[in-house]
């Protein structure tokens, strides 16, 4: 490995790292009295005002509208990839441990496996045609049954109590969230450019999260925005986490390539487990952390090339 890829293998490690870390900063922010859809809209606020600076500093296309068809598919990765994605995220780090939901996201490449071997066989058209090819062969068979046996015990883990059930449920659900983004937001980016694409996104998360917001104003009251671990948690999810993660992930995408780059993806319920233990006390009981590491081998095994 030559230094010139080695510097994006670390780089790749750490936006990785500190996607992992958020989990733990949006689980102290609902502890701080902030609600799950203020934690959200806050961040990606941040994340829309830096990339248009980004667009304007860069020279990005500052084109708005791009026909009803197209701005149909932004609004549905607006929902999948934004507002929905991270309202159930963030609702299941207020029910359950933060680990367990970097675990249960974490299956999200597997879904994303299935749903494409559904619609490249069954869509039509260039979103279809531009899905990759997923051969229903022993690794995603195995790897999907291995991965579902470990949600199962993460969910049922009968020495938890039962509440966290329905956290872990939103957190298989944020995974259904980012399956569905995945499946079309390749192609847009490829039409439109990345920084496009996600300002796109940012917009219409941003829009349809609006509903939301009414129940939710004690978040935005200077009691608690003015505590230093709200302000500083959420500075480092929008502008580190959201932002600047997503500019450096695109290079690594564009230097390491797409299959290589996804690897590392992998680590990161490792991180936020780590940080959980240290900030939050987090532990796990034998069960719940076999089905982890069930979780992780098989969303992995489902992840190599079938025959």
């Amino acid at each position: 490995m030559g230094k010139s890829r080695l510097k994006y293998h670390l780089l790749a490690l750490a936006v990785v790292a500190v996607w992992g870390v958020t989990f733990v900063c949006t689980k102290v922010l609902i502890g701080a009295g902030m609600h799950p859809v203020a934690i959200f809209f806050i961040r990606f606020v941040m994340a829309y005002v830096g990339i248009w600076a980004y667009t304007g500093l860069t020279g990005q296309s500052r084109k708005l509208w791009y026909g009803w068809k197209e701005e149909l598919v932004f609004l549905l990765l607006g929902i999948s990839g934004g507002s929905f994605y991270f309202l159930t995220e963030n609702t299941a780090l207020a029910y359950t441990q933060a680990t367990n939901v970097a675990f249960l996201v974490c299956s999200a490449p597997l879904f994303t496996a299935i749903f494409t071997l559904i619609f490249k066989r069954l869509g039509k058209g260039r979103f279809a045609d531009g899905l990759e090819d997923i051969h229903l062969g022993w690794p995603l068979i195995g790897g999907t049954v291995l991965a579902l046996t470990g949600m199962a015990l993460v969910v049922f883990d009968g020495q938890r109590l039962q509440l966290s059930a329905a956290g872990d449920l939103l957190a298989i659900g944020a995974a259904l969230c980012w399956a569905v983004y995945s499946l079309f937001m390749g192609q847009m980016t490829h039409d439109y450019g990345a920084v496009t694409a996600t300002r796109k996104v940012f917009f219409y998360g941003l829009l349809t999260i609006l509903p939301f917001l009414g129940g939710v104003r004690e978040s935005f009251s200077p009691a608690v925005l003015g505590q230093t671990e709200v302000w500083s948690n959420l500075l480092f999810l929008g502008l580190i986490a959201s932002l600047v993660c997503f500019i450096a992930w695109n290079l690594v995408m564009d230097k390491l390539g797409n299959v290589t780059s996804v690897n590392y993806v992998y680590l990161n319920p490792v991180f936020t487990l780590l940080t959980a233990m240290v900030f939050l006390g987090e532990r796990m009981t034998l069960l719940a952390a076999v089905g982890c590491a069930a979780i992780l081998a098989g969303v992995i095994w489902a992840g190599r090339k079938g025959d």
